[in-house]
């Protein structure tokens, strides 16, 4: 389905990716903890969201 060259291409693309991201977080972890204090609690008020929407969808469809 892909060639050898996409593949490679596609895994050291990934590779850089990963790294270039850990990379500018950790250059930029002290302004996030002074900015964006509280975050947590947003990401798990989407996830409870995201959990209920399943569970109605679950419910509804006996």
């Amino acid at each position: 389905m892909f060639s050898t060259g996409q593949l490679i291409f596609a895994a050291l693309f990934f590779i850089a990716f990963v790294a270039i991201m850990i990379f500018s977080y950790k250059k930029d972890s002290n302004t996030h903890q002074h900015f964006y204090k509280g975050s947590y609690k947003v990401l798990i008020g989407f996830l409870l969201f995201i959990v209920l929407l399943f569970i109605i969808k679950v419910t509804m469809k006996r």
